[in-house]
């Protein structure tokens, strides 16, 4: 860091981790439910795996539907960051297989974050960058 620049005073916030064992056996509505909980007590959420496309859509249609609702909420950031590396055809038939079988991608990671601390996700191919809100 050149001289002169200064660190943005950074408030407190907490980054938890979920197995999507976790959330497997809920169902639509009660994985949504448990995501905005943790989104609520203003934490990041990184999900092992990824939600149903339309779980996705029904998460994001509910936050905004909160906006100007609920105090201090200006909604979420979410990303979602698979895995394509090059793999033999076996372990895609394998990965396949165990994707069918618990219903989600678990070869994906999926970031959430309330609007209020999360700024932006940047998504490129070896990082993931979370720009903070200050």
């Amino acid at each position: 860091m050149g001289k002169g620049k200064k660190l943005g005073e950074i408030r407190g916030f907490s980054i938890q981790f979920m197995p999507y064992s976790e959330i497997s056996g809920l169902n639509s509505s009660e994985r949504i439910k448990k995501i905005l909980n943790i989104i609520f007590g203003g934490n990041i959420l990184i999900l092992q795996g990824k939600l149903k496309t339309e779980e996705e859509a029904r998460l994001i249609e509910d936050t905004m539907a909160m906006v100007g609702h609920v105090k201090n909420f200006k909604g979420i950031e979410l990303a979602v960051i698979s895995g394509n590396g090059e793999e033999g055809f076996f372990k895609k038939m394998k990965m396949g297989f165990a994707n069918i079988l618990t219903g989600g991608d678990l070869g994906a990671v999926t970031i959430i974050g309330p609007a209020t601390v999360v700024k932006e996700i940047k998504r490129n191919p070896k990082k993931i960058e979370l720009m903070l809100n200050q």
